[in-house]
């Protein structure tokens, strides 16, 4: 069954060819307005512009132009936000990557792309230094960026055609939690048309401010947060790092009118509240929203009734620009369903033949619409598996659509289990051992079993001061979960990882899982 969204209005901006447009705009109109509020300061759409067009000089003094990449290291702040626009003015590829990466995959990152300029933005960073010191960088202090590191002009790095520079964006390096990262090609088209559709569903204003820290090298950070939020004239209150009591004295002073993030943040938050007995104090919040990972109803129920409003949903990912399903700020949803579709998308359901499914079938998800990115750069291979005849992008997740054309996220297709000839979805599984009183949150990975199948097994992290006791939680779940899905072993761990963004890194936890002996 394919499905389709429904058109809107653009929201204030006419006709924007590139990202840079959407706070040129605003630079014009509102120059007084905040952008953003970082460490207590106020920069204006104003300050913004002048700060672009520095930054744009100083972009070109390196001999930066159209076609060029680079690669900038860094944590949200002002100046990595300036920076991806002033690129966006010269036809240049952004490629921002998260400071808290490893060696290995910043380098993994910069001999991929092979980036004309690399800087390091270190000022609210100290992992950016890190790196910067292993390329040799040096200290500059740009007109519009303040104090950053530089390494060498690598002049060996060649430039990609005129017409292919501008109708890209930026890249954008994916996590990685299955091998190496890949680097979308985001088109402006496809990321401008996310803007105008993500800040008219969630009713956004000039009054609106939103609390910004999941990573500007993330699509959550990038369109989510800063192009729509920038897209209606609203302002982000910007932060390096997640800080559960940084979040909640900024809503108790009504600074923050938005809030959204990945599940983990808000299973952080929800912990925080619970473990310090914090009273939740939010007067100007008007808008709650999780995506980037699946929702379970444990955390829904927790989140909503500690803030007394609904917790919103969405399905997006990388290779789409932004969302593709959206829960609806006037029909708010009592299941974890992502939502209705988006604006311009379409969506199919189909089986391991390519065959649509009927309504409520678990399938593979192929969308099409304006934000499917032109492919993976520099690994042609894996966009032909990515992209497929017609313009449809194979998201590699599996779902089903509801009676009411909502759309409820089963898995990912690496994540599922086979056991003894039975599909099972990991999401399940740690819903219910989400229940469980003492635990803060799960994952679940298969683990090789011999003749094709394999075991189910889960990683726990316990609430502070709770005991673990395996035994008691397997009786738990025998009345919850048929045999086929229960753990064959549940193991205890301090912290789930996960990667910068929060998301789980289930790869890591299939090794250990699958470690001998």
């Amino acid at each position: 069954m394919a499905f389709g969204g429904h058109a809107a209005d653009a929201n204030g901006l006419h006709n924007p060819q590139k990202i840079s447009d959407i706070p040129l705009h605003w630079a014009r109109q509102t120059p007084n307005a905040a952008a953003f509020h970082e460490d207590g300061e106020v920069i204006t759409f104003g300050q913004l512009g002048s700060n672009i067009d520095a930054a744009k000089r100083f972009l070109q003094d390196l001999g930066a132009t159209t076609g060029d990449r680079v690669m900038i290291v860094a944590e949200n702040c002002s100046a990595v936000i300036t920076l991806l626009f002033a690129l966006s003015e010269l036809g240049a590829w952004p490629a921002v990557v998260n400071a808290r990466l490893s060696e290995r995959e910043i380098e993994s990152i910069r001999a991929h792309c092979v980036p004309r300029v690399m800087l390091f933005m270190h000022s609210v960073s100290p992992d950016a230094v890190r790196h910067g010191v292993r390329y040799r960088a040096k200290e500059v202090a740009p007109a519009g960026l303040g104090a950053l590191m530089m390494a060498d002009i690598d002049t060996t790095s060649t430039r990609e055609s005129a017409s292919l520079a501008r109708e890209v964006a930026l890249l954008i390096y994916t996590s990685g939690t299955t091998g190496t990262p890949k680097g979308v090609m985001a088109t402006h088209r496809g990321l401008l048309h996310f803007a105008r559709v993500s800040a008219q569903s969630r009713s956004m204003t000039q009054a609106d401010c939103a609390y910004a820290v999941m990573p500007m090298s993330h699509i959550f950070g990038l369109a989510t947060l800063l192009l729509a939020t920038l897209q209606a004239g609203a302002s982000l209150r910007l932060s390096a790092r997640f800080k559960a009591e940084e979040v909640l004295a900024a809503l108790a002073a009504g600074e923050i009118s938005i809030l959204q993030g990945v599940p983990t943040m808000f299973t952080r938050i929800v912990a925080h509240i619970r473990e310090q007995a914090v009273a939740v104090s939010a007067p100007t919040l008007r808008y709650l929203y999780t995506g980037g990972g699946p929702l379970d109803p444990t955390l829904k129920a927790d989140v909503e009734a500690l803030f007394g409003q609904a917790l919103h949903h969405g399905y997006g990912m990388t290779e789409y620009a932004g969302s593709l399903f959206i829960t609806r700020m006037d029909r708010p949803r009592s299941d974890c369903s992502a939502g209705e579709i988006v604006e311009g998308a379409e969506l199919r359901v189909v089986g391991p033949d390519g065959a649509e499914l009927s309504n409520g079938e678990p399938g593979e998800l192929w969308v099409r619409g304006p934000g499917v990115m032109l492919g993976y750069y520099r690994a042609p291979e894996q966009t032909d598996e990515a992209l497929r005849e017609g313009g449809w992008l194979n998201t590699g997740d599996i779902g089903r659509i509801g009676p009411d054309g909502a759309l409820f996220i089963v898995g990912r297709t690496k994540d599922l289990i086979i056991r003894s000839g039975f599909n099972v979805y990991p999401i399940e599984v740690e819903s219910v051992i989400n229940t469980y009183p003492s635990i803060r949150q799960s994952a679940v990975v298969g683990r090789e079993a011999g003749d094709g199948d394999e075991e189910v097994v889960a990683f726990v992290e316990m609430k502070d001061g709770e005991a673990f006791d395996a035994d008691e939680l397997r009786l738990y779940l025998a009345d919850r979960l048929s045999a086929y899905k229960r753990p064959a072993e549940i193991i205890r761990i301090d912290v789930i990882p996960t990667t910068a963004s929060g998301k789980l890194l289930k790869q890591r936890l299939r090794l250990i899982a699958n470690e001998p002996g």
